[in-house]
């Protein structure tokens, strides 16, 4: 089975957890014979609100209590622990119909345990195999492209908003991700948009896969605390996730 994964990235505050959570929507109502996993890879853990999907533990729970017995010397607990990663990560795992949900949890404590973190990495993309879509709204920045936590993708969706910062930002992801991510197709989405924006011509980001403008509809729905699925259908961050999402998939037949 083919697993299409679309990452979304960008320079904070720019709305990429809201578009991450529409093509979420989107790609849960049009296949609704496919099994779609979202994964919340950013610290902030807005995605869960968004989705309305509160998972029992995070990644990052499975991790400290690891790290808490390797800081302790238990080496059997560990290794127990490590061999049951897997397990343990089903756990972590909130379903609702055929949508699941996933979220990587708080930041890294003090200390480093790369060895363990990657080996968690690779479970994830173990669980990942077993779903037609995964949906990853990554950390803001550069960072995890830095850390290859999104090493294997489809699809690269850089997030901006008009802003010089913004674009720089994305720039610059996209500049790194060329050396360090393997990717089918990127693209970029400009999201809170006022009239007049021309997107940069320039072969320092992809190709422009929507432009957004400002969306009183998804503003009312985050202040809220409301779910994307609570948005109406012509909303402008489900219809600019739509072109996006026809975009990305139209010349890859996924």
């Amino acid at each position: 089975m083919r697993t299409v994964t679309f990452a979304f990235t960008g320079k904070g505050g720019v709305g990429k957890t809201s578009l991450s959570a529409a093509l979420i929507r989107l790609l849960s109502e049009r296949y609704p014979d496919k099994r779609i996993l979202a994964v919340d890879a950013d610290p902030a853990i807005g995605l869960a609100t968004a989705l309305d999907m509160k998972p029992p533990m995070t990644l990052d729970d499975v991790r400290l209590r690891i790290a808490a017995s390797i800081d302790k010397g238990e080496t059997a607990d560990a290794i127990d622990l490590l061999s049951e990663a897997k397990f343990h990560l089903l756990d972590c795992i909130a379903e609702r119909s055929n949508l699941s949900f996933l979220a990587i949890g708080r930041p890294e404590a003090a200390g480093c345990y790369c060895k363990v973190n990657a080996y968690l990495k690779q479970v994830l993309e173990t669980i990942s195999g077993n779903f037609d879509y995964v949906v990853i709204d990554g950390e803001a920045g550069i960072e995890q492209i830095n850390r290859r936590v999104m090493e294997n993708i489809t699809y690269l969706v850089l997030v901006s908003d008009g802003s010089r910062k913004g674009i720089q930002v994305v720039s610059a992801i996209h500049h790194v991700a060329v050396n360090l991510v393997k990717w089918e197709k990127a693209g970029v989405i400009f999201n809170r948009i006022r009239s007049g924006f021309d997107p940069p011509a320039t072969q320092e980001i992809p190709p422009v896969l929507a432009v957004i403008g400002d969306d009183d509809a998804q503003a009312q729905n985050d202040m809220q605390g409301q779910s994307v699925f609570s948005l109406p259908d012509d909303a402008p961050v489900l219809r600019g996730a739509a072109q996006a999402l026809d975009a990305l998939l139209q010349e890859n037949g996924s």
